[in-house]
């Protein structure tokens, strides 16, 4: 497809629309008090389908009345191909409405998702892999980035430093009195003091997982919650073979949230205290979940202590 010293870069334009008429998502993008939860949530989202930060770029953002179109490069094939199948599950289209739902604090945001190269509906070729690839190989990005795009990721990058700076201030002056604990590692130290783990440069407390980690993760991690199971059942024999492929099948009715749920539980009810965050963390990063990993470290909040 593309010669051993050329470096893979394609294009293609995502179409979303609300099916709500109360959300029109141009007007919310337009308006400047919610494009920033707008860019967030887009943001975020392409994150989780190709498990990277980085996996995919965003070009420009047009508002096209009722839909918005998001001009999107890839710069590795394999980014690509993870982004294709995670749209054509629906993977995509289930993260970006629950990061919607959360940056703009609405009840629910319906999405209807169409991807275009020039003149060919990339929908209509999903299970030929090979061939989308090729078309978004062929599309060549036609701009640099926007600048209001790189204005807004700056602002996002400054908004969750001071949100991690603040929920540390808040965690500090609402802790109970308690002995001193063991000191931060030296400079040139990398391991984390005992009972705590690194995040993302931060670090956290490796507390038990709570009722709310737990229905955050059958929320949110949608159909990659079998994936995370295997990465758990390396450390978690209540979890090995052919546990995760029984719960699927007992809970098909009940759907994804449950199915999910269920697999926490198991994990939960055989660990016990062992049952720590910093598995479920790591089992997240594994699998590119990163905006979920956020989600539950309390980095997407902006509450204080009461």
């Amino acid at each position: 497809m593309a010669g051993s010293s050329t470096p893979w870069i394609g294009s293609a334009y995502l179409f979303l629309q609300s099916t709500s008429k109360t959300v029109v998502l141009p007007s919310l993008y337009e308006s400047s008090q919610e494009k920033p939860g707008v860019f967030r949530a887009l943001k975020l989202a392409l994150a989780d389908s190709t498990g990277s930060m980085n996996g995919v770029d965003m070009l420009k953002v047009h508002c096209s009345h009722p839909q918005l179109i998001v001009q999107l490069k890839f710069c590795r094939q394999e980014n690509c191909r993870r982004f294709l199948r995670s749209y054509r599950d629906g993977a995509l289209q289930k993260a970006l409405q629950n990061h919607l739902q959360l940056s703009l604090a609405m009840t629910t945001v319906p999405l209807e998702m169409e991807l275009k190269t020039g003149s060919e509906h990339l929908d209509n070729m999903l299970k030929d892999e090979d061939h989308c690839l090729e078309c978004i190989y062929r599309e060549k990005p036609d701009r640099l980035r926007d600048e209001e795009l790189t204005e807004l990721e700056e602002h996002l990058k400054s908004l969750t430093v001071h949100q991690s700076t603040t929920n540390n201030v808040a965690i500090k002056d609402c802790a109970p009195l308690k002995s001193p604990s063991l000191p931060y590692p030296s400079p040139g130290s990398s391991l984390p003091p005992p009972g705590t783990f690194i995040f993302q440069g931060q670090q956290f407390d490796n507390r038990t997982i709570t009722l709310d980690d737990h229905q955050k993760f059958a929320k949110l991690v949608s159909k990659k919650w079998k994936q995370v199971g295997r990465s758990l059942q390396k450390s978690c024999r209540a979890l090995r073979d052919p546990v995760i492929d029984n719960l699927a099948l007992e809970y098909e009715r009940e759907g994804l949230y449950e199915q999910a749920y269920q697999l926490l539980l198991k994990f939960i009810q055989s660990e016990g205290k062992k049952a720590t965050i910093a598995r479920l963390i790591t089992a997240l990063e594994e699998n590119g979940l990163i905006s979920l990993a956020e989600e539950l470290l309390g980095l997407h909040s902006n509450e204080d202590c009461s």
